[in-house]
């Protein structure tokens, strides 16, 4: 089942993808190409050159899954990054607004705290 968490690493792989290349190919390009073990349960995204197919790729522990989706109308957008890597680290968050159709310039987030991992450095919340 997908479920899209703050604490997984989701990679868009920064080429067009051939929709018809099944599970084994698409861990071929995440293990050859993206140069990342799919087995530590990051998602994996790829999307096809008119922009209107997606599929994702999850290590669930026993099994891998896919989900995939062929828009009717319209297009995903993509971030705007200058990466000559084989991948693009994203966040959950942009990963929902893309498959929501949600415009990423247009949206604007307000300041939140977030935990960075060392409860003995981080100042108290309570004073």
């Amino acid at each position: 089942m997908l479920h899209l968490s703050r604490h997984q690493g989701y990679w868009l792989y920064n080429a067009d993808t051939d929709m018809r290349k099944g599970l084994d190919r698409l861990h071929g390009i995440v293990k050859d190409e993206m140069k990342k073990d799919i087995f530590q349960g990051d998602i994996f995204i790829f999307i096809n050159k008119r922009r209107n197919q997606i599929k994702l790729l999850h290590w669930e522990g026993d099994g891998l899954s896919m989900y995939y989706k062929r828009l009717e109308r319209g297009t995903y957008e993509l971030p705007k990054v200058n990466a000559s890597e084989g991948r693009i680290r994203m966040s959950s968050e942009q990963l929902q607004y893309i498959l929501s159709g949600v415009v990423l310039n247009s949206v604007k987030k307000r300041i939140r705290y977030e935990y960075g991992g060392n409860l003995h450095d981080e100042r108290s919340l309570c004073n």
